[in-house]
């Protein structure tokens, strides 16, 4: 027993210094070990996860067990992992998706952040293992050491088998697949949002313009998104009249040639309308620790929030999505906003966690098959549709997009969207922007096999004529493995699967981890889009086994080759 204590003090000793290392709590006490009945001081820190007072130590109040040292005092669980140098890992933050699998010093803490996209709280190895904790998890990552903090408990799994084994265990037992998918036009066919276009400026002419356009330009119809700015105010989900005259007919003439429509919509209200006033009575708002109504600032101005963990609340604003979809015949929502650090600073949470409130805010989208989402917590194996976070206008973000759609999938969220084609920031596209006609092309190329495939902007307004036919033939590659896209997506919500899937999943141990510019759609073909500006070539690192090109060879695989890609060209190779 005495050796268990000594051991346990020693460790306890380890995890304060580390704690003062690297951020988590500044740690007042003496250089020799921590003795029982010492006082430590902890001070307030740069980290969400830092705790105030005056802690008392004592034997009662640490558990060892095996790598995780529990803290019942101080309310925070690690677990510390010693790297081997070959050693691999992915966490569930998928805006920091391109960072992995971790290959430098990194600091990623997941509580009332999101880093613009989906979280998960797990993380996975090359090896297996799994590391799960039901809240927000905190990463210290170095060359020799993973150092995972929670508040709660941190469960971890070594599986000794491969990441594909890992993510099914993880799977199976924290997020299993609900056996729904979302719906079905969102895979088979390419979605095209009014943002770019339009921007603030949603109008029910320049709509039918543009749906029109689509047709006209040779595209298939699908799902058509009305983004932001065409309601009467943020939270009162009216159709603006100055805007739409007719938007129930708008809309008949959209479905009859064969689009679905969403809308856009958020969780804030403003102060402005009448409804707010309304809700406030009611008590349907976040209030700050004092009483008050918070009043929140995000991207388009301050505004109050709704406060999904009051059932009422929640009801109201299903009721007011539902009351579009019958009115108008509106098909299903584009749910934006809902990060979780919407939820941090002077609010009362009501006992939850900023993350927590973010989850509330997706589960919303469960009544609604046509949906889409970009922040999200903790709704793996659900039926939501996610994006990526909005992308630049620039090859480095082009770049982005497969390693963030790899862990996309291997935490949990296959119906996955790589943002708008050529990037969704509007900026990237007004008058006086430079248009990178290449990239555009390349873009597409990269989205077409891929779970979804998002437009924004009109190609037939921005290329010329041939980059708008490398388009068009993109979009044709497409439709050609829509069959295929689509029964991995039923796939998906009966196994949890991913859609899209790194080398290493399919291809395990056979130096295959950091290989993240290619991809796996499903297990048999392998998709290989061409990233850099000017390129007309690009390697790809072939399995072992035979494997067909577009142009009908069959090839040997097993090693690294150089393939030839024109402009309109994306290689794809079929595995035989």
């Amino acid at each position: 027993m005495k050796n268990q204590i000594g051991t346990i003090r020693l460790l306890l000793f380890w995890q304060l210094i580390t704690i003062f290392l690297f951020g988590l709590n500044q740690v007042s006490a003496s250089g020799r070990m921590i003795q029982e009945g010492d006082v430590v001081h902890l001070e307030p820190g740069i980290s969400d996860l830092s705790y105030r007072g005056e802690i008392v130590l004592s034997d009662e109040d640490y558990t060892l067990n095996d790598s995780v040292l529990s803290s019942k005092a101080v309310g925070i669980q690690s677990v510390i992992i010693n790297k081997m140098k070959e050693d691999n890992w992915w966490m569930g933050v998928i805006g920091q998706g391109h960072l992995m699998p971790f290959n430098k010093d990194v600091e990623i803490d997941t509580y009332g952040k999101g880093y613009g996209n989906q979280v998960q709280p797990l993380m996975l190895s090359d090896k297996g293992d799994v590391i799960w904790g039901e809240s927000p998890l905190r990463i210290v990552n170095s060359e020799k050491k993973l150092i995972i903090y929670s508040r709660d408990s941190i469960i971890r799994t070594e599986r000794n088998s491969s990441l594909k084994e890992g993510f099914l265990h993880a799977s199976k037992n924290y997020f299993p697949p609900s056996g729904k998918m979302p719906d079905e036009l969102l895979f088979t066919s390419p979605q095209y949002n009014t943002w770019i276009e339009l921007m603030y400026d949603q109008n029910q002419t320049d709509i039918l313009k543009y749906a029109h356009a689509i047709k006209e330009n040779g595209y298939p119809a699908g799902v058509l998104m009305i983004d932001d700015n065409w309601q009467e105010d943020y939270g009162k989900w009216n159709f603006h009249q100055g805007r739409f005259n007719d938007p129930a007919a708008m809309i008949d003439e959209l479905h009859n040639m064969g689009f679905k429509v969403m809308l856009w919509v958020c969780p804030f209200i403003s102060a402005d309308c009448d409804v707010y006033r309304e809700l406030t009575k009611k008590g349907y708002f976040l209030k700050t620790k004092s009483g008050e109504t918070a009043m929140v600032p995000w991207w388009n101005g301050v505004s109050a929030l709704l406060d999904f963990s009051n059932s009422e609340a929640q009801q109201w604003f299903k009721n007011e999505l539902q009351r579009l979809t019958r009115v108008y015949g509106v098909d299903g929502f584009k749910l934006d906003a809902g990060d979780a650090r919407f939820y941090t600073g002077d609010i009362d949470l009501n006992g939850l966690s900023p993350n927590d409130h973010s989850q509330l805010y997706g589960e919303i989208g469960l009544d609604f098959p046509l949906n889409e989402y970009r922040a999200m917590w903790k709704m793996g194996g659900q039926a939501l549709a996610e994006r990526l976070h909005d992308k630049d206008h620039s090859w480095s973000h082009l770049n982005m997009l497969i390693p963030q759609m790899l862990v996309e999938g291997i935490m949990g969220y296959p119906f996955a969207c790589p943002d708008m084609i050529g990037g969704g920031q509007f900026t990237s596209f007004l008058n006086d922007a430079v248009i990178d006609q290449e990239l555009i092309v390349r873009s597409a190329q990269c989205h077409a096999l891929m779970p979804m495939m998002q437009f924004s902007v009109a190609p037939w307004r921005v290329l010329d004529e041939t980059h708008l036919k490398a388009v068009k033939k993109a979009i044709d590659l497409r439709q050609m493995h829509k069959d295929y896209i689509l029964q991995l997506a039923q796939e998906a919500a009966r196994t949890g699967e991913p859609i899209m899937r790194l080398m290493e999943y399919e291809y395990p141990k056979q130096g295959f981890a950091k290989v993240v510019d290619q991809f796996m759609l499903g297990s048999k073909i392998l998709v290989a889009p061409v990233l850099t500006e000017s390129a007309r070539s690009r390697y790809v690192k072939l399995p072992q086994g035979k494997w067909k090109l577009p142009s009908g060879k069959i090839i040997k695989g097993g090693k690294m080759l150089r393939f030839n890609v024109e402009l309109d060209e994306l290689l794809v190779l079929i595995k035989q």
